[in-house]
């Protein structure tokens, strides 16, 4: 099945919507998974009625911007406004993909899309910085073939998620793990829609004072801390920290009330890091990692950018006192602030 599946994703010739010059028809199953989709995502807030209600909002803005290619009028602004799709990628890529990979085994389906994902998300980026750098380009013939290149994927991409991806999530997905993904998407911006309600069924949230452990002390060489005021703390800390043990596997994530720059589903605890990463990053993660365990680095730097500032991701290998490697850290700290100073 998942041979079926990933040669029907690498065919070029078929596509839908606005501008695809081949209409699909819908891919039909005889194993139910088409009629199971149907049936969930028309509960609301369930997690597939938010991720088609999002595919309607992205064709919508799609549509906007094919026209504001024919008629050259704020092309540049409908295309940041569809560069939002950003978000209903990075809910695929946290929630549903590394699960259907991990545990369900489908491998391929979800390397490519999540490797397509990424490509329409760096294109439209690369696209909008440079017309706002070289206003010319968008007169020029190349520039405009990319784009409308990178809007026909972005349609043909909601055709394979309706298609393929949430039938194959709702043919194999348990009520609890929608529970579970329900209460993680809550944590997520949606994508050109209104913030919707939590699923009614999601599974709650926990809260460190209902937690039975809270109030034991923890020792530490320098002092001692209850459950509560290390929580606290690692929480006040201007940064978003996780903490990946000496078996490569989520431990630990902070939890700011802040909106977080890179999203860290509870879904992905105790899962193995190289999981949570779309495949291009894969090589690059364990490389770092490696690295570490060997000795032959101690941190790596990375600088990115979100949300229209710098951010600062540094990764650094955490070690006993007996120099032994024990984890690895991962500090993101947007540095906005600092800029900001600094431009006075």
């Amino acid at each position: 099945m998942e041979k079926n599946i990933k040669e029907t994703l690498k065919n070029e010739s078929f596509g839908m919507g606005i501008g695809s010059g081949i209409k699909a028809a819908p891919l039909k199953r005889q194993d139910g998974a088409d009629e199971q989709y149907l049936s969930l995502k028309q509960i609301e807030n369930h997690p597939l009625n938010i991720f088609a209600l999002e595919n309607e909002a992205i064709l919508a803005v799609l549509g906007e911007l094919r026209q504001a290619m024919e008629t050259r009028g704020n092309l540049v602004e409908t295309l940041d406004k569809a560069r939002e799709i950003a978000v209903h990628y990075a809910e695929k890529g946290d929630l549903l993909y590394p699960l259907l990979k991990l545990k369900y085994r489908f491998a391929g389906p979800t390397d490519v899309m999540w490797t397509v994902d990424g490509e329409i998300r760096d294109e439209m980026k690369v696209l909008s910085n440079s017309a706002k750098d070289f206003p010319s380009l968008l007169e020029d013939e190349a520039w405009n073939q990319r784009l409308n290149a990178v809007v026909t994927k972005a349609e043909e991409m909601i055709y394979k998620e309706e298609n393929i991806i949430y039938p194959l999530c709702a043919k194999n997905f348990t009520e609890e793990e929608w529970q579970d993904i329900a209460r993680d998407l809550d944590d997520y911006k949606q994508c050109l829609i209104e913030k919707r309600p939590a699923w009614e069924k999601a599974t709650p949230k926990k809260k460190m004072a209902e937690m039975a452990q809270c109030e034991e002390v923890i020792n530490l060489p320098s002092g001692s801390l209850t459950g509560i005021q290390l929580d606290a703390m690692l929480n006040t800390i201007p940064m978003e920290l996780t903490f990946v043990d000496v078996n490569n596997v989520n431990k630990y994530f902070n939890d700011g009330d802040d909106m977080k720059l890179f999203k860290r589903p509870l879904m992905a605890l105790d899962r193995e890091v190289f999981t949570c990463h779309p495949p291009k990053f894969e090589p690059m993660v364990r490389s770092i990692i490696e690295d570490f365990r060997a000795g032959n680095r101690n941190s790596v730097d990375v600088w990115s950018s979100r949300d229209n500032q710098p951010v600062l991701i540094r990764y650094m290998a955490v070690r006993d006192k007996d120099n032994n490697y024990v984890g690895t850290l991962e500090c993101v700290q947007p540095m906005g602030f600092a800029e900001k100073h600094f431009s006075r």
